[in-house]
């Protein structure tokens, strides 16, 4: 039997993840969302909501596939930090994050087809600490010039320029990135989905 994939995000660096760990989805297909937080919606409740409901959009119409969602979000205490609109708005959270310890938190969301597994779908919450360097006025520019902040949670990508500026981490750095691959291969493995190794 053939399995075959649907990645339900338009981010390519959860494809390049799912290639680091041999996985290559049939199909790329974002799911088109409200992805408003619900007043008083708890950070961690925002993102398995954002991963489940992005699975249902795409599952429902493609039954007879694997479906893997994912969302991501920075937070600082009780506050989501999203995608910045502009570059006023990433600024500011360069400021926020500037010194201070935050949480990544990372839901992915794998649904199967009935015949595959007893289980139509399952969840996983991935969360990490990460810790900025303290930021001056001309640091925070020249990482907004990179343009880098643009589509990303919390306004910067671990993985790129602002590496130069985390002081420490704890956690999944796959998850910070955007897509856990462990827990991701356990969903797969445990879902009937058959992979190499």
């Amino acid at each position: 039997m053939t399995n075959r994939l649907i990645l339900a995000s338009a981010s390519p660096r959860r494809l390049e993840l799912l290639a680091q760990i041999g996985i290559v989805p049939d199909q790329v297909i974002p799911a088109d969302i409200d992805e408003t937080p619900q007043s008083g919606e708890r950070p961690r409740d925002y993102v398995m909501r954002m991963a489940q409901e992005k699975n249902v959009a795409i599952a429902s119409i493609h039954p007879d596939h694997f479906c893997l969602s994912a969302d991501t979000v920075v937070c600082l205490g009780p506050r989501i930090l999203g995608k910045p609109r502009d570059e006023a708005e990433a600024t500011a959270f360069l400021h926020n994050l500037s010194g201070r310890r935050h949480r990544v938190m990372t839901a992915i969301t794998l649904s199967a087809p009935a015949s595959s597994s007893p289980v139509s779908s399952a969840s996983r919450l991935v969360t990490s600490t990460v810790t900025f360097a303290r930021l001056d006025q001309a640091q925070i520019d020249a990482y907004i010039a990179t343009g880098e902040w643009q589509g990303k949670a919390g306004g910067y990508a671990i993985q790129g320029h602002a590496a130069r500026h985390i002081r420490w981490m704890d956690g999944s750095y796959t998850a910070i990135v955007g897509l856990p691959c462990f827990e991701v291969s356990q969903l797969l493995r445990g879902q009937g989905f058959f992979t190499k190794g």
